[in-house]
């Protein structure tokens, strides 16, 4: 069994315009939402045995930004320059060099491609990858080699506003509660 997490770079920066694509860094947004899916990934266990990310500013920050969560040395993720150039059919003959040793791997890279690969290697159809959104593929094979869409299973789609929202929704159940206090508490001082 391989297990197989694409994640897109969190959101990167256009402050600083005389900075090359390659050496844009993340933006707060950014720098916030990767922390959060390095949380998700934890939360649902996941150990990569290898993280392997473009060597874009805003994709290896994203990287580490998520290893830090996952409590993976940050040393150890390989940065590769063929990931940043690379297409869909490139990306899928790094994927499948991969050493048959790694079973759970991460790679954070860029879209458009990352969502091809996706949609190659899943099952479902999948919407575009919005930024530090990460697709969960499982393969029913014992080699990188061999992983398709075929043998896959998409175990998750998920993405920072799937959070967020949870998040408007808590603060709006919140602002309720204190309305109907406020509610209370007015209404007994004026029968007081």
């Amino acid at each position: 069994m391989k297990t197989l997490f694409l994640m897109r770079h969190a959101k990167s920066s256009w402050d600083f315009p005389e900075l090359s694509d390659h050496d844009r860094p993340l933006n707060k947004r950014g720098r916030q939402d990767a922390p959060l899916m390095g949380q998700q990934l934890l939360s649902r266990d996941v150990i990569p045995d290898l993280i392997i990310s473009s060597t874009a500013v805003r994709a290896i920050t994203t990287a580490t930004l998520v290893a830090k969560e996952l409590d993976y040395d940050r040393e150890k993720i390989q940065s590769q320059e063929s990931v940043y150039k690379a297409g869909r059919s490139e990306l899928i003959k790094i994927l499948q060099h991969v050493p048959d040793d790694i079973d759970c791997l991460l790679v954070v890279g860029h879209n458009p491609v990352l969502s091809e690969v996706a949609n190659k290697l899943s099952p479902e159809a999948l919407a575009d990858m919005p930024t530090a959104g990460v697709v969960a593929l499982e393969f029913n094979c014992n080699s990188w080699l061999d992983i398709s869409g075929d043998k896959s299973k998409l175990l998750f789609f998920d993405f920072p506003k799937n959070y967020k929202q949870q998040d408007k929704d808590k603060d709006k159940d919140k602002d309720k509660d204190k309305d109907k206090k406020k509610g209370k508490e007015d209404k007994a001082r004026t029968e007081e």
